[in-house]
C-alpha cells in the first residue's frame, strides 16, 4: 500500500529511489536529539532535519528535569555532567502549600534539576554529532511519502527542494508537527490556558529558591534560575488576557510576578520577552506505517509539573532502541507496535495530571480556594499519596503493560542495581544492550550474544534472573528454582527479547531456592543495593 501525503512527490506507479539513510528525524528539540544520538550510537544511518538555520538557538521554555529523564540521560553518560551545572531542588513547590518531595525517591537522582533546556540540547546535540547523526539545518519539511520499502521525505532549503529516503522516519517537529500533518492525523484537544507571558531577565535580588512559583486568584508566576545570573520568568494575569500575536513586554510579565509573588525581584534587562498559550492536546496514534511520532509532536500539555521535555525525551528513549533491533534484523517489525501501546497511556495520563495541577492552582473563587488550601496541606501529611504523586511526576513510577502470566517486575522499571564487580546497572546501559542479572554461580555458563547481550551478577545472594531492555525497563524476570525450567525459561526470554539464544542452549544450574517478594515498590528495589 502506497501512502502520498503533503506536495508533489513521484507519480503513481513510479519505483521509489533507493534507500539514502536508516531513518529521518525531522526536529532538532530535545526529543530528536536523543533518538537521533541512540540510533547514530547502535551503527544505523541518521539525517536530523530541523527548519531553523544553525545559527538559530531553539526558543526553549523547560527548565525542570525529572529524575526518571536524569537516568534515561546517565544510561548516555550526560547526566553527572548536567547535573554539575544545574540547581538541585529537594521538594517541587507547585502552589500554595503543596509540595512533591523528590527526597525518596528510590534513583540515584532524588531531587528535581531545574537547568536551562538548551543544556540539555547541548549534550545530546555533541553526543549526536560524535555518534556520526548528519544535521541538515535550513531545511523545511514540506510533505512525505511512504511505501512498503521506505519514506520519502520532501524539504525546501536556501539551495532550493531536496528530498531524502529511509526506512523510517520520525516527526519531533513540536506542537506544530508537519510530519504530523503530512500523516493525516488529527490533534484533538483544547487550550488550557492563554496568555502566558515568558521572559529571560535578570534579577536585582536574588530569589529564596532557584525554583520559585505560587498562583491566587489573580495570577500565576514562576521564576527559575539559569545559574549564569539570567533567570526565566513565566506569569499568567487573568485580568489581562490577549492573543497570541499581541504585543508583551518586560512591565507585563513584573506584574505578573507582584500580583503571585508578592514582588518582581527587581526585573530588568529582558533578553526576550514573548506571549504564548498552553495547549492539552494528543494525537490518537503515534505511528502511521513507516512514520512515527514523539515529544511535543504527539502530546502537548500545560507547564505544571515540568513534564514536557522530560516525556518527550523518554518517549524517544522508548523508541529507539525498538527502531535499531528492527533495523538491525534483531526483532521483527511488529516490535514497533509496542511503542504507541506503551507510550500513548503515559502521554494520556502526563495530560490529565499536569491539566489537574493547573486547574486547582488557577482556582479563583474564595470556597475554591479555600479547598486547595486545604487538600495542599492534607497532600503533605499524607505519605502515601504524596509518594505517589512524586513517583508519577518524575517519571520513576511509570510501567508498561507486561501481559498475562508475566513476572511481576516484567514492564517496570530497573533502578541502578549495584553489581558483583562494582558496576552499575545505568552504566552498563550505556553500552545499548540489554543486561541480564543472574547470580554469579550462573553467569560463567552463559554465553548470550555479546553483540545485543551485557551479562552481570546481583552483588547480594538473590536467585532471581533479570533482564532489562536498553531503556532500562524490565522485559523479564523468572524465580524459578529448578535448572530445566530456569535455563528455558531463559532462552525464550533470550530469544523473544534479543533475537538470539544463549549458544550454549542456555543450561544454567541453581543450586539454591528464593522467592521473589515484591514490595510495594517492587520496581524500585529488585535485589537491594
Amino acid at each position: 500500500m502506497k501512502h502520498r501525503t503533503g506536495h508533489g512527490g513521484p507519480e503513481e506507479g513510479e519505483a521509489p529511489a533507493a534507500r539514502e539513510t536508516d531513518v529521518i528525524v525531522v526536529g532538532a528539540g530535545p526529543t530528536g536529539l536523543l533518538l537521533a544520538g541512540d540510533l547514530a550510537e547502535a551503527g544505523l544511518g541518521v539525517t536530523l532535519l530541523e527548519r531553523r538555520p544553525a545559527t538559530i538557538s531553539n526558543l526553549t521554555r523547560a527548565l525542570a528535569v525529572h529524575a526518571r529523564t536524569l537516568e534515561q540521560l546517565d544510561a548516555r553518560g550526560l547526566a553527572d555532567e548536567l547535573v554539575a551545572g544545574g540547581h538541585r531542588l529537594s521538594a517541587l513547590r507547585l502552589f500554595g502549600d503543596a509540595a512533591f518531595d523528590a527526597t525518596r525517591l528510590r534513583s540515584r537522582f532524588p531531587f528535581v534539576l531545574i537547568t536551562p533546556q538548551f543544556e540539555v540540547e547541548r549534550l545530546l546535540e555533541r553526543r549526536a554529532r560524535r555518534a556520526g547523526v548528519a544535521f541538515r539545518y535550513d531545511s523545511e519539511v514540506l510533505g512525505l511519502d511512504q511505501d512498503a520499502d521506505g519514506v520519502t521525505v520532501r524539504f525546501r532549503t536556501a539551495e532550493g527542494l531536496g528530498s531524502l529516503r529511509a526506512v523510517y522516519a520520525v516527526g519531533t517537529d513540536g506542537v506544530h508537527s508537519t510530519i504530523r500533518e503530512a500523516i493525516g492525523l488529527p490533534f484533538p484537544g483544547k487550550s488550557v490556558i492563554r496568555s502566558l507571558v515568558l521572559a529571560d531577565v535578570r534579577l536585582a535580588q536574588e530569589p529564596e529558591s532557584p525554583f520559585t512559583v505560587d498562583a491566587n486568584d489573580d495570577a500565576f508566576a514562576l521564576i527559575g534560575s539559569f545559574g549564569d545570573g539570567w533567570y526565566r520568568a513565566i506569569g499568567w494575569n487573568r485580568h489581562r488576557q490577549a492573543d497570541d500575536d499581541a504585543p508583551a513586554d518586560l512591565a507585563e510579565v513584573r506584574e505578573c510576578a507582584r500580583l503571585a509573588l508578592g514582588r518582581d525581584y527587581g526585573m530588568y534587562d529582558a533578553r526576550w520577552v514573548s506571549r504564548f498559550h498552553s495547549d492539552e492536546r494528543q494525537a490518537p496514534e503515534y505511528r502511521v506505517g513507516r512514520v512515527f511520532l514523539a515529544g511535543d509532536a504527539a502530546h502537548v500539555h500545560s507547564p505544571a509539573g515540568g513534564q514536557g521535555m522530560n516525556t518527550g525525551l523518554q518517549d524517544a528513549a522508548n523508541l529507539s532502541w525498538k527502531l535499531a533491533a528492527v533495523l538491525r534484523g534483531h526483532s521483527p517489525e511488529s516490535l514497533l507496535d509496542s511503542y504507541q501501546a506503551e507510550r500513548h497511556p503515559v502521554g494520556k495520563q502526563v495530560l490529565r495530571s499536569s491539566g489537574a495541577l493547573i486547574r486547582v492552582a488557577l482556582l479563583h473563587t474564595a470556597p475554591w480556594r479555600v479547598v486547595r488550601t486545604l487538600g495542599a496541606r492534607l497532600f503533605n501529611h499524607l505519605g502515601p499519596l504524596a509518594r505517589r504523586a512524586m513517583r508519577t511526576v518524575s517519571g520513576i513510577g511509570i510501567a508498561y503493560a507486561a501481559g498475562p502470566g508475566a513476572h511481576p517486575l516484567a514492564g517496570r522499571r530497573a533502578p541502578d542495581l549495584h553489581l558483583a564487580d562494582g558496576s552499575r546497572l545505568y552504566a552498563l546501559l550505556r553500552q545499548g544492550k540489554f543486561v541480564l542479572i543472574t547470580p554469579a554461580d550462573e553467569a560463567g555458563g552463559l554465553r548470550p550474544a555479546a553483540d545485543r547481550v551485557v551479562t552481570a551478577s546481583w552483588r547480594s545472594d538473590r536467585r532471581t534472573a533479570l533482564l532489562v531492555r536498553p531503556d532500562g525497563y524490565i522485559a523479564w524476570a523468572t524465580d524459578a528454582t529448578a535448572p530445566a525450567e530456569r535455563a528455558t525459561a531463559l532462552r525464550s526470554a533470550l530469544l523473544q527479547w534479543t533475537g538470539a539464544a544463549p549458544e550454549d542452549g542456555g543450561s544454567i544450574g541453581t543450586t539454591r531456592t528464593a522467592a521473589l517478594t515484591a514490595p510495594a515498590h517492587a520496581a524500585d528495589t529488585p535485589g537491594g543495593r
